[in-house]
């Protein structure tokens, strides 16, 4: 019977202790992501890319309406476990251009994506 008690009396402890902690974490946590966002201010970036699929042959247009130049890059994966992925080679997508690139697959075109990096 004191066993039980005592399991009893730790879980209850246990139950108590969690909550508060919890909240004591996420309350520093947001403190940290404001002092984060008060130091860096957040400047638009990156380049609004339509990616279009056509049989095996996949094109991406990518515009840069900002000021910052965005290194805009074509990722294709092909359906057929055979046929080779590509990752396309970066291109600089200056502030006000538009931007054409182009990948393929043998066979079907399973996704296709672009990838977007910041130069500072």
């Amino acid at each position: 019977m004191r066993f039980s008690r005592r399991l009893a009396s730790t879980t209850v402890a246990v139950a108590l202790v969690l909550p508060i902690s919890y909240e004591a974490m996420a309350h520093a946590h947001a403190r940290v992501h404001a002092a984060k966002a008060e130091a860096e201010p957040w400047e638009p970036f990156g380049a609004a890319c339509r990616v279009n699929v056509t049989g095996s042959h996949v094109t991406a247009f990518c515009h840069n309406p900002y000021p910052e130049t965005d290194r805009v890059s074509l990722h294709v994966e092909c359906a057929r476990w055979w046929d080779i992925d590509s990752d396309g080679s970066p291109v600089d997508a200056e502030p006000a251009q538009t931007v054409r690139l182009t990948g393929r697959c043998w066979k079907e075109v399973g996704s296709a994506w672009v990838s977007h990096r910041q130069e500072r």
